[in-house]
């Protein structure tokens, strides 16, 4: 299965604040749904070849997979790809400054789906696209409570 959805929300934040927060591996678990861990693999700074290793929830089972980072460019996008995971995918999050000082927040994730989870093609696509959505929200609620 190829599976590539895309989100977006506006954050009432300015893009370098929403970057910052989204980008720190560390408050993923407070704002991407399903994630209970983020480890940091690599030294910081945060850039090109990072790992992040992250443990979910999906479809009812736990899984641990590292993501690299393949681009960043500061305060704007950063690109990840699995380096160890279930299924390959790609994931990118991008944050674009808007006329208003407002932030149009997009999170993309491309992959496809093997074993279990080729298994549940037909469900996948509309439940990360319900998933990044909510994770939006919270990364919404967040940065405009702060």
């Amino acid at each position: 299965m190829a599976l590539d959805v895309t989100v977006h929300i506006e954050i009432q934040r300015d893009s370098k604040a929403v970057a910052a927060y989204a980008f720190e591996p560390a408050n993923d678990p407070l704002w991407i749904g399903g994630i209970s861990q983020a480890k940091l693999l690599t030294p910081q700074p945060i850039g090109t070849g990072t790992q992040v290793q992250r443990r979910a929830k999906f479809l009812g089972r736990s899984i641990d997979y590292i993501l690299e980072v393949r681009t960043l460019e500061p305060d704007h996008l950063m690109a990840m790809e699995s380096i160890k995971s279930p299924f390959p995918m790609n994931v990118t999050y991008q944050f674009d400054a808007l006329d208003t000082g407002a932030t149009l927040a997009t999170i993309r994730v491309q992959g496809t789906a093997r074993s279990f989870y080729g298994l549940a093609d037909f469900l996948m696509a509309p439940m990360v696209k319900r998933n990044l959505h909510n994770d939006l929200r919270r990364l919404k609620a967040k940065m405009e409570n702060e």
